[in-house]
């Protein structure tokens, strides 16, 4: 059996081709020159006896037998990261790496101040942040996408192999622009109280893929306004468009200003949140890491 042609080097090639539209491109970003990324390819496509590109107008665009490699070199080349990443952890202790999913409704301020601390310390740890809502954290830790995640609600899954801290539950606030139709009903409390179901509802959506999506805060006939983060929540519930919960902490210039009305409400929007990590992670980053941020938010 000959020499396999597809090696580490040319994944990243195809890789670099696929994401900048072009040779040329890539061999930029690959610190190559463009006739030795084309030959490169066009030896693979003669190993292989297949088409791996093509032209379409200035863009080199992957045929269909392209794409299936492409698709399971990615693969191939996260793996060889996580190697190189592990191997390392077991040869320090120190992970190079550590992503965290950080609820929506978290401090930003207080999460970001805690990170810059550690980073001085531990100025080759790289970190990956990214925003979790609801059941998008725990999946998230489940399928290994992040190491930590910071503020989930609970309850915590049973028997997934994970440890928690208890956080303080964070102060979140039903509001209202003053120009919203509602608005003009708040002097008159039965009167608002009875129109308040029919209220738009503005939601951040539960970045869950897989598991059933959930969602918290003010009930509703059915009327949902859908958003991706908490800065596209603010901004809906500032022009108008509906009501939702916001954390304090983003928004007390609004309620301070007047441009956002707190509402008195029997409905609360308070739920236990948690820092998580799987046991199995014994990374000394992620253990300091943890320490830090429960001091700060549990």
């Amino acid at each position: 059996m000959g020499k396999n042609p597809i090696s580490i080097e040319i994944l990243e090639t195809l890789d670099a081709i696929d994401r900048r539209g072009s040779f040329a491109k890539a061999a930029e970003e690959l610190n190559k020159a463009t006739s030795a990324v084309s030959y490169s390819v066009q030896k693979l496509e003669e190993q292989l006896d297949i088409a791996i590109f093509r032209r379409q107008g200035r863009r080199s665009v992957l045929t269909p037998a392209g794409r299936l490699m492409l698709n399971g070199g990615r693969e191939i080349l996260q793996l060889t990261t996580l190697l190189g990443n592990k191997a390392k952890e077991v040869a320090t202790g120190w992970e190079p790496r550590i992503s965290i999913a950080i609820e929506s409704h978290q401090s930003y301020s207080a999460f970001f101040a805690v990170l810059h601390e550690f980073l001085n310390e531990h100025p080759t740890v790289e970190i990956d942040i990214c925003e979790s809502v609801l059941n998008g954290g725990w999946e998230a830790l489940e399928e290994g996408r992040v190491d930590l995640i910071v503020g989930s609600p609970g309850p915590v899954p049973a028997q997934k192999g994970y440890r928690s801290i208890p956080l303080t539950r964070p102060d979140l606030v039903p509001v209202i622009a003053p120009h919203h139709l509602l608005a003009n009903l708040l002097t008159h409390p039965e009167t608002f109280e009875a129109a308040l179901p029919k209220a738009r509802r503005v939601i951040t959506h539960d970045t869950s893929i897989v598991e059933i999506a959930r969602s918290e805060g003010l009930s509703s006939d059915g009327k949902m306004f859908y958003v991706q983060n908490i800065d596209q929540k603010v901004e809906a519930i500032l022009a108008g468009i509906g009501i939702g919960h916001l954390p304090r902490q983003r928004i007390q210039k609004y309620l301070d200003s007047g441009k956002l009305i707190p509402l008195e409400l029997y409905e609360s929007a308070k739920y236990d949140n948690f820092l998580a990590w799987k046991i199995s992670n014994k990374g000394k980053g992620l253990n300091e890491l943890t320490k830090r941020l429960a001091a700060v938010f549990g």
